[in-house]
C-alpha cells in the first residue's frame, strides 16, 4: 500500500473558514506529538517501522514531506521509489502505511508538523528503525540548512 493523501476541505461564510478531513479514520491512533523546527529546512529524517502507522499533519507552514516502502529494514535498498509531498495545513493528512520510513523538512520559517501514532510509545519505541537523512535525498535540491 501506498502513502495515502486525505484532501481537506473548507466551508466559508460570514464567520470565518471551517476546514474537514471527513474521510479520515483515526481509529488506530493511540498518541500523537508536535515538532517544530528552530531553522528553515531542516531535515528530520528517515524514521521507519515494521508494524506502525503514522498520519501526519502540517499545522503552520509548508513541508516536504516524504515516504519510502523498506522490504528489508536490516539491509534497505537505496534505489527505492520516493514518496513526495509538499503540503501546508490547508491540504489534508498524510497516512503513511506501516513498513515505511518517513521524513520531513520544513520549507517555511514559521512551522509546525503533527504526527499521530498506532503504537504506544513504549512499542513504537521497539519498533523503531533510523536510517541517515541523507540515504535517500529528496531533500538536496531545497539546499536544506540541517540534516538530523
Amino acid at each position: 500500500m501506498d502513502p495515502i493523501l486525505y484532501s481537506s476541505n473548507s466551508h466559508s461564510d460570514d464567520r470565518g473558514t471551517l476546514y474537514f478531513t471527513n474521510e479520515l479514520n483515526f481509529k488506530n491512533v493511540v498518541r500523537t506529538y508536535k515538532v517544530q523546527n528552530k531553522l528553515i529546512k531542516t531535515v528530520r529524517a528517515w524514521h521507519g517501522h515494521k508494524l506502525e502507522e503514522k498520519w501526519i499533519s502540517v499545522e503552520e507552514g509548508e513541508f516536504l514531506i516524504c515516504a519510502v516502502q523498506i522490504e528489508d529494514f536490516d539491509n534497505p535498498s537505496s534505489n527505492i521509489k520516493i514518496h513526495k509531498f509538499t503540503l501546508t495545513p490547508a491540504d489534508g493528512i498524510l497516512y503513511v502505511p506501516n513498513n515505511y520510513a518517513n521524513g520531513a523538512m520544513n520549507i517555511t520559517e514559521n512551522n509546525s508538523i503533527r504526527y499521530f501514532s498506532s503504537l504506544p510509545l513504549d512499542e513504537s519505541v521497539k519498533d523503531d528503525y533510523r536510517f541517515d537523512s541523507k540515504f535517500w535525498d529528496p531533500w538536496s535540491e531545497y539546499k536544506p540548512n540541517f540534516y538530523e
